[in-house]
């Protein structure tokens, strides 16, 4: 299948349960800040969980396999994506015979959006004890972007919960306290609060170097910005801002060398997505985001793991490079 074909079919799949909402209809009802009204591509439960004193629930997607193998993978989101946007890995992963788990972690997707600051550590456990409540002993990792760095934390938290790790466009492969000053949260609030809907699509056709049509990444926009009516967005809006505070105070780059178990990062050719660019010293800025060297870097150092880099692919390498991904992934669970 050529690479038109193949965008084509990632764009279907990521846009067929929005469908029925166009990112510019000026007549729908506002998302809720857990995105109701925000269709996802199975069914979605939600598990009672406590952070720091505040009671909270944890969506997830529970799917079963066509023909189970025994074997579990748990898929985790990046920070500007729904978890509905794993569709395409959902069928896959489920029609080679795994059981796939994909839950919003706390303060993203259809998840609580927490009072407090968010932190790694606690949605590492949050993670955890949803494989504890699903009583899921151990399980595959594939996670994306922001999910690199919660995968990250949970392999080196919990190394007998996790078979194998696969980083697909991970940030953090570099501490981004080294090039970028701290920025109080109430600026970035303030910042976000002014972006509009046609400014995002720019920002993230730019950051993540997209090579899918511009239409494929309506549904990221849409979840955003129809949320913006709700009565409750001030309080999307600092959990999103926590988020990326959680970035950059809360590196990995320096325990991903730690990681044994079996680890492969899945690299876009064309993606230097790096957080907080923009605010950094403009000396700076161009040393940010080799992400592929980063990653070959990195594996190299590490006792078994290694890098496949996808040309003429940017940061959403799951859509963009579909037939290789499965290739890649699907090997490197098999072996």
């Amino acid at each position: 299948m050529n690479r038109i074909l193949t965008a084509a079919l990632a764009a279907a799949l990521l846009a067929a349960p929005l469908a029925s909402h166009a990112a510019d209809s000026p007549q729908r009802e506002p998302y809720g800040i857990a995105l109701e009204g925000f269709a996802y591509p199975n069914p979605v439960q939600l598990l009672p969980i406590v952070n720091d004193g505040e009671q909270l629930g944890m969506a997830y997607m529970d799917v079963a396999p066509v023909q189970p193998n025994g074997r579990t993978v748990v898929l985790l989101h990046g920070r500007n994506f729904p978890s509905s946007y794993w569709a395409p890995v959902i069928k896959m992963l489920s029609e080679a015979g795994y059981r796939v788990v994909v839950p919003d972690q706390v303060g993203f997707g259809k998840s609580s959006k927490p009072a407090g600051e968010l932190h790694f550590d606690t949605l590492a456990r949050n993670t955890i004890a949803l494989l504890d409540h699903l009583k899921i002993d151990k399980a595959e990792i594939v996670a994306h972007s922001l999910g690199g760095m919660l995968g990250v934390r949970i392999a080196r938290a919990y190394p007998d919960r996790v078979g194998h790790l696969v980083l697909t466009a991970p940030i953090g492969l570099e501490d981004y306290r080294l090039y970028v000053p701290p920025t109080p949260t109430e600026k970035i609030i303030e910042t976000e609060d002014k972006l509009t809907a046609d400014g995002y699509r720019k920002q993230l056709q730019t950051n993540y170097a997209i090579k899918l049509p511009s239409e494929a990444i309506t549904p990221f926009i849409d979840a955003r910005f129809n949320i913006k009516g709700s009565p409750d967005y001030p309080r999307w809006l600092r959990a999103f801002v926590s988020s990326g505070q959680m970035i950059y105070r809360e590196p990995v780059a320096h325990e991903i060398p730690l990681i044994t178990g079996p680890t492969l990062f899945i690299m876009g050719a064309d993606d230097h997505n790096a957080p907080g660019r923009p605010n950094a010293p403009e000396a700076l800025r161009a040393k940010m985001g080799e992400n592929a060297e980063l990653a070959k870097a990195l594996a190299a150092k590490m006792p078994n793991a290694r890098a496949e880099v996808i040309p003429d692919t940017g940061h959403l390498v799951f859509l963009e490079a579909p037939d290789k991904y499965r290739e890649l992934v699907l090997g490197f669970l098999g072996r």
